[in-house]
């Protein structure tokens, strides 16, 4: 509501990932309630900042533009369904339109005038020997990949841990400030050598000493994989490298090391004769490493002037070809009728589980699920229709019900009595087959992903309560927000109540008017804690 003055008593707020600065859309929602119309000639907005704020952070928030309105159109069952059932009602129509398919339309005259942009500039780029460069270039993505395989293999932990000891020398591979692959058979690495080794949190983490050059000697934290190959040499260094002097005499002998090799190279660790590798994949990956090295031999432009610099602007060329033709894509999609696939997937949906006929008339099935809009629809019918609900006492089913609800993790939750857990095993077939059933329809779910959708966490705490137990005894078993459980339960029943009389169901109707009125009690809902 309107005040006078609005408080911003903290600018970071948390998203349910990590605390981040609220953006300029919320600013503008929240302090735009200053002011009362007709009371004060204007508004005052107070921002409470207890923390470092760069000046394009507090421009960006407090001079920012709303945030765009974006259509989160979706299709469901509940509204085909409905759709399906009314004589004037059409799908199609409906999508047709919807405010996703006019910004669809809105978007095309942007992605032309884009489509045309990338095309001149695609066209501007004139590379010679263009078709010989280009089979450099594929040779060289495939032999950076193979290279890339063969490391991980040769650096599974079986083979690799042993010679992971503290002064052992290895070289790192250098970061890339972008995206873009090599453009050599060359690695781009530095050497180090290892101080400390050990796993954290499954993972292996190896703590180097950087020897290069340009610095002075510091210790960092690599990680496993930027390890590019273990040499053979080991030199020793002191237990103690806390004190510069300690440090500084191991870089010395590092550096003696480097200088002794500096013609023929740092020798390395075989991976078959000294990490013992015995792998197939193994030995076929690096008869091909092998191959490819000699077809970059003997390449017709191997020994080309600014090889690199020409595979650069070949690897642009190649990305300007991927954005046209992913452009061109989006614009084709967005000439046809929005989600006209997914439409037709989910009416061979509901015409395999018997919801509608072929020629697409709503069956009773169909009717009762015209009535469940907050819960997964074709999962519960399935179970109500199956008799799931109607053998189990009120409170189990209510207990069952509250999966459909509660679809976050709990990490200490209380494990559920046997009767529960039974009913819930139920439950899950009839999900991994509803599923199914999708999957097969040309749907996209993940069926795995859905089935873990139903979470059984708070079974007990909902059977304790429609048993009777008091408020502040649900609140030992779980901390869960009534408001997220009890409050969208009852929501579920009423639906449930009316699905029930649409049928003709009066014993059903009977049972979850039972059911709402064995969780509807006490303080979850009272209209106000003040009165």
């Amino acid at each position: 509501m309107p005040a006078r003055t609005v408080v911003f008593t903290n600018v970071r707020k948390f998203d349910g990932d990590k605390f981040r600065w609220i953006s300029s859309g919320e600013y503008i929602q929240m302090s735009g309630r200053a002011g009362r119309r007709g009371i004060d000639q204007r508004g005052i907005c107070i921002l409470m900042v207890d923390e470092k704020l760069e000046p394009s952070t507090a421009k960006m928030m407090l001079k920012g533009s709303a945030d765009c309105l974006n259509s989160a159109f979706h299709l469901s069952y509940n509204m085909l369904l409905n759709q399906m059932r009314c004589e004037d009602g059409n799908p199609e129509n409906l999508l047709r339109n919807s405010f996703y398919q006019f910004q669809s339309d809105r978007a095309i005259p942007d992605l032309e005038k884009q489509v045309k942009a990338l095309e001149e500039e695609r066209d501007s780029i004139v590379i010679e020997e263009e078709e010989s460069l280009n089979d450099y270039y594929h040779l060289l993505r495939e032999y950076h990949k193979l290279k890339k395989k063969i490391r991980d293999i040769s650096f599974s932990p079986r083979y690799c841990l042993p010679f992971l000891q503290p002064a052992w020398l290895v070289c790192i591979q250098c970061t890339r400030t972008d995206d873009t692959p090599a453009f050599s058979t060359e690695d781009e690495v530095t050497c180090g050598v290892i101080i400390n080794f050990e796993r954290l949190k499954g993972l292996s983490e190896a703590l180097l000493a950087c020897v290069s050059f340009l610095l002075l000697i510091y210790c960092y934290l690599f990680s496993f994989e930027q390890i590019a190959s273990l040499s053979s040499v080991r030199i020793i260094i002191p237990k103690d490298l806390l004190p510069f002097e300690a440090r500084e005499n191991t870089l010395k002998k590092v550096s003696e090391v480097l200088s002794r090799y500096s013609k023929e190279g740092i020798p390395l660790l075989d991976p078959e004769d000294d990490l013992k590798v015995q792998n197939n994949d193994y030995k076929k990956k690096a008869r091909r490493v092998e191959a490819l090295e000699g077809l970059f031999d003997k390449h017709e432009i191997a020994n080309s002037p600014l090889i690199e610099q020409k595979l650069k602007v070949l690897h642009m060329k190649k990305e300007l070809k991927l954005k046209f033709k992913a452009i061109r894509e989006t614009m084709r999609t967005s000439t046809v009728l929005a989600f006209k696939d997914e439409l037709k997937a989910r009416k061979r949906v509901l015409r395999r589980l018997g919801y509608v006929t072929s020629e697409d008339v709503v069956k009773l099935k169909g009717k009762v699920a015209c009535e469940i809009s907050s819960a997964d629809e074709l999962t519960l019918m399935e179970l109500m229709l199956n008799g799931v609900l109607k053998d189990e006492n009120v409170e189990e089913m209510v207990s069952l019900l509250s999966c459909f609800v509660w679809q976050e993790k709990l990490q200490d939750a209380q494990k559920s009595r046997d009767e529960l857990d039974l009913l819930f095993t139920q439950l899950q077939e009839t999900a991994r087959r509803v599923a199914e059933v999708q999957l097969k329809s040309n749907v996209p779910i993940d069926v795995e992903k859905f089935v873990g959708s139903f979470r059984p966490d708070i079974m007990e705490a909902v059977y304790a309560w429609a048993k009777g137990s008091r408020f502040y005894e649900i609140m030992e078993i779980t901390h869960v927000f009534e408001g997220s459980l009890i409050r969208r339960l009852e929501e579920v029943l009423q639906q449930l109540i009316l699905a029930a009389k649409s049928i003709g169901e009066s014993e059903l109707e009977t049972k979850f008017e039972e059911a709402v009125s064995k969780i509807k009690r006490d303080i979850v809902f009272a209209a106000s804690l003040c009165l």
